[in-house]
């Protein structure tokens, strides 16, 4: 063998069936992964600031709610047009809870609830509503904003995509 063989094979090596199912492998996997169940998302706005920053990179893990139902106080990623528009939103109601706003504070069936994760304070009035069967109501934590600026409402618990990973 010359030498010039050698550095071809050095720095060339032949690529084997077993490169190539690895390759495949991996690359299969990382699609499945990161387009079916740990999906990267940036947050964009600011209607959950100071928990989540305008910019911020995150992933959204689909299997949270698999064996689980959500509880109020998480925060959940929704679909919101199609597959591809998700809303990053906190669960403060469940289903068949009244929800209500007064100046800002909370009211869940009447009674006043803390919210520590808000930290700029609003005056938002919001007339008590009934959350439907199989729904939740999300708003996000921003509320030093008009709560006409704000997507916040009652969403499907099918609109849930997942959960932030951080």
């Amino acid at each position: 063998m010359d030498v010039h063989h050698k550095i071809r094979q050095f720095f060339f090596p032949s690529i084997t069936s077993k490169f190539l199912i690895r390759v495949s492998s991996v690359a299969l996997s990382a699609y499945l992964f990161f387009g079916y169940l740990c999906i990267p998302f940036s947050i964009r706005g600011i209607s959950m600031e100071p928990t989540y920053h305008n910019g911020g990179i995150n992933f959204c893990w689909r299997l949270r709610y698999l064996f689980s139902e959500p509880k109020r106080h998480d925060v959940v990623a929704i679909r919101f047009a199609g597959s591809k528009v998700m809303l990053l939103k906190r669960v403060i109601a469940l289903e068949g809870e009244k929800v209500e706003l007064r100046n800002g504070k909370l009211f869940i069936d009447g009674r006043g609830i803390e919210e520590p994760y808000v930290r700029y304070p609003s005056a938002w009035n919001l007339s008590p509503r009934q959350v439907d069967k199989d729904c939740i109501y999300v708003v996000g934590d921003n509320r030093s904003m008009p709560i006409d600026d704000h997507h916040f409402g009652q969403a499907s618990k099918s609109r849930i995509m997942g959960v932030p990973l951080w």
